[in-house]
């Protein structure tokens, strides 16, 4: 495999010529997923026709442990072909980073555990089986309450805080004492659901001692490796296929029961399983965001220049589980030379938290964009101008010696402020009505750290002239499959439609993935590594020197000799595996993607009811490469902040240690009604020091500071500061008059 190792800024190369990367095109796959023809992974029928059902049965408590079991009744129920608890399951590989084993053990962690699985001919006949699973508990107390728990915090392990947990610079403690203006102020931010459309799915088959998985997953490579290890069998005896995703946001990163316990229960029965999750089993049984309690203090100059910021953070999980890095924002957003990071843990015996959609930065800017709009207040300076004042080119905590490697979040309010219409705001609480209506102004910047990762591909030139991507990269919804197309075809002169792309499947090369917003950056940066290693091959077998060729039109040119690429695959095509590794051009430079939010709100005055009225976000994200797939990301983002802002919460009832409305009836997002028309803006920019692409992450950017700029502008029509999300109507009705 040919790697090029990416340490360098990136000089001009082909994707510059902007033939096909950078401009808007049509997913290459919507025609087939809106016509059904595109295979969820539910949705293999061909493949495995003969597949029995599977049904999970969850815990009913949320902490102690099962002290009898019986399963008579549900083995003799029609249709059923196995119940399998903790009593004749398989033993298993030990628990790994993010992933347990299932029904090893009797021990009862969190609610709606897995307890047993139920196997059936029909679904109905697994799901009324299920039913008849008769469970006792010795039933323990559990610490459910994140408020309660709070003495009980203590520092987490870097492992859990991905770093560090604290932050230093200067002398914070000193800074803020002396400070002229200060605010010390306390947000709170609930646990929350990814609620994707697509539930966690899979089909499980074995082939003699050979497993293939279809399962909706974002981190092919991650499955196989924690299939492998949980099952006790070697990584290369694994397939997993995970073509199309409908939704992930974070909560498919890594596989859940269905994929365990449908490949556990296909081995036992020696027949394929097909398992889902349950809809209301999803929010208890997988992950979720855990719910934070932040502090944030501010030492300022009178004119609202910060001289020391602070940011504590505390938020509970299972033991060892995953911090949500609500303070990461904090250290490289705003200046002052005085500044402290703090997170904070406590154990709780809650459903087991972890990543979504911007973990960290989507609820730390939820606390630290109000703080910044109260300081603005507080010295009477407009809140545009305010961070604007307080923008900084480099790293706050690293110095100078640490630039970044773009950073246009002048431009971004600037601009905004301006296409918004800004200037109509009006500065004191209450001022503008339209009839009944309370109308205000709110405005947030957006920051999302710019992460990348080893992305490889092959790509082939194929006899007639195209070219066909492989790479075990996923599309969630985000269009993968139309920025690689893209890509491959900028590198090897043809046309959008000449490209095919095949994903996610662990027998093509392992890719970045889908996370964090470094997949699309990432496996782009794979694939232009592989085309680049094509290209000279194609051009040595054309008997043109390598350094002096172009690619267009479907064909390699060089001098006055044109040759077609078809002419030059010859009969047996040219394959080629390459990809990308990453330097350390991330410690040389402070690299994230940044934005600003403008929202307008109306409240009603008689009611608190909230409307969403406009919204812009413009955005830096260095070279966006497809801007219309770009757009769609960013309005879901702003549509996932609107909700973070309004409505959405898992309501933990502290008595049982549950979330009590675990479905989508009673756990609010936005719908069409709730969403107006929002609009999008893209700066040009480019950044030669993210990757060969120029690009950075945007995915996740679109939700990054959307709920603030929400609530700020519900504070500037109403004076309701809420600091307690989600700003629903019963805790803003009382500061109406």
């Amino acid at each position: 495999m040919s790697q090029l190792r990416f340490d360098q800024p990136a000089g001009p190369n082909p994707i510059d010529h902007g033939r096909v990367v950078g401009v808007a095109h049509d997913r290459v796959d919507g025609p087939r997923k809106v016509t059904g023809h595109a295979p969820y992974a539910y949705e293999y029928h061909a493949e495995v026709p003969n597949a029995a059902y599977g049904y999970i049965v969850t815990s009913g408590i949320a902490k102690g442990r099962i002290s009898a079991i019986d399963t008579s009744e549900a083995e003799a129920a029609p249709g059923v072909l196995l119940v399998m608890t903790h009593l004749n399951a398989p033993k298993q590989g030990p628990k790994k980073g993010d992933f347990a084993p299932q029904l090893v053990s009797p021990e009862i962690s969190y609610y709606h555990q897995p307890v047993a699985l139920v196997v059936a001919e029909t679904f109905e006949q697994a799901r009324d089986a299920a039913h008849l699973v008769r469970i006792s508990y010795a039933v323990e107390d559990g610490r459910f309450d994140l408020e309660q728990e709070k003495p009980n915090a203590y520092r987490p392990s870097d492992e859990q805080a991905q770093g560090p947990p604290d932050s230093h610079a200067g002398d914070f403690d000193a800074g803020y004492a002396a400070a002229p203006i200060k605010l010390d102020v306390t947000y709170t931010t609930p646990d929350q659901s990814h609620m994707m459309m697509e539930p966690h799915a899979t089909i499980a088959r074995w082939d003699d001692d050979r497993l293939t998985v279809w399962t909706s997953n974002q981190m092919v490579n991650w499955a196989v490796r924690d299939l492998a290890g949980t099952l006790l069998i070697p990584k290369d005896r694994v397939r997993v296929v995970s073509a199309f995703v409908g939704g992930g946001f974070g909560a498919k990163l890594w596989i859940q029961a269905d994929a365990t316990l449908a490949a556990i229960g296909a081995r036992k029965l020696g027949r394929p399983v097909k398992l889902a999750i349950a809809r209301p089993q999803i929010m208890n049984n997988t992950t979720h965001r855990p719910a934070t309690i932040q502090r944030l203090r501010f030492g300022a100059e009178a004119n609202g220049r910060l001289l020391a910021i602070g940011h504590e953070s505390l938020n509970g999980n299972q033991h060892d589980g995953a911090v949500e890095t609500a303070t990461g924002q904090t250290k490289q957003l705003y200046g002052g030379k005085d500044r402290m990071t703090a997170l904070r843990f406590v154990d709780l015996d809650l459903p087991v938290g972890n990543a979504m959609r911007a973990p960290g930065e989507a609820v730390g800017l939820l606390a630290l964009e109000c703080a910044m709009d109260e300081l603005a207040e507080k010295v009477g300076v407009d809140p545009v101008e305010l961070r604007i004042m307080n923008d900084v080119q480099y790293d706050p905590e690293k110095g100078p010696e640490t630039p970044f490697s773009t950073r246009k979040l002048v431009e971004c309010l600037r601009t905004g402020a301006d296409k918004f219409g800004w200037s109509r705001r009006q500065a004191e609480p209450g001022r503008t009505r339209d009839g009944k209506w309370l109308i205000g102004y709110g405005v947030a910047s957006a920051f999302r750290s710019n992460l990348t990762m080893d992305s490889n591909a092959r790509v082939t030139l194929q006899s007639d002239g195209t070219v066909l991507v492989e790479t075990d990269m996923t599309d969630i919804g985000t269009g993968s499959y139309t920025i690689i197309a893209q890509t491959a075809a900028e590198m090897m002169g043809v046309q959008i439609g000449q490209v095919e792309v095949r994903l996610a499947d662990s027998t093509f090369p392992t890719s970045s993935g889908s996370g964090g917003s470094w997949g699309g950056n990432s496996s782009t940066a794979g694939v232009y590594a592989a085309c680049e290693a094509l290209r000279q091959q194609v051009a040595q077998k054309a008997g043109f020197n390598v350094s002096d060729v172009t690619f267009a039109d479907g064909t390699v040119r060089s001098g006055g000799r044109s040759v077609p690429l078809a002419q030059v695959a010859g009969t047996e095509g040219i394959a080629v595996e390459g990809g990308i590794k990453f330097g350390d051009l991330t410690d040389k430079y402070a690299q994230a993607s940044f934005g600003a939010h403008f929202c307008e709100v109306g409240v009603d005055s008689d009611t608190g009811e909230v409307r969403v009225r406009r919204m812009l976000t413009v955005a830096a994200a260095g070279r966006i490469l497809n801007p219309k797939t770009a757009r769609s990301q960013c309005l879901g983002g702003m549509t996932m902040g609107i909700g973070a802002a309004l409505m959405e919460e898992c309501v933990v009832d502290t008595r049982f240690g549950y979330f009590v409305n675990h479905d989508l009836a009673e756990y609010h997002v936005p719908v069409h009604a709730d969403i107006p028309a929002l609009e999008v803006i893209f700066l040009e920019e480019v950044d030669d020091k993210s990757s060969p692409m120029k690009a950075k992450g945007i995915g996740e950017l679109g939700i990054c500071g959307v709920g603030a700029a929400v609530a700020n502008a519900v504070y500037n029509a109403t004076g309701a500061r809420i600091r307690d999300y989600p700003l629903t109507m019963d805790k803003i009705l009382p500061h109406l008059t």
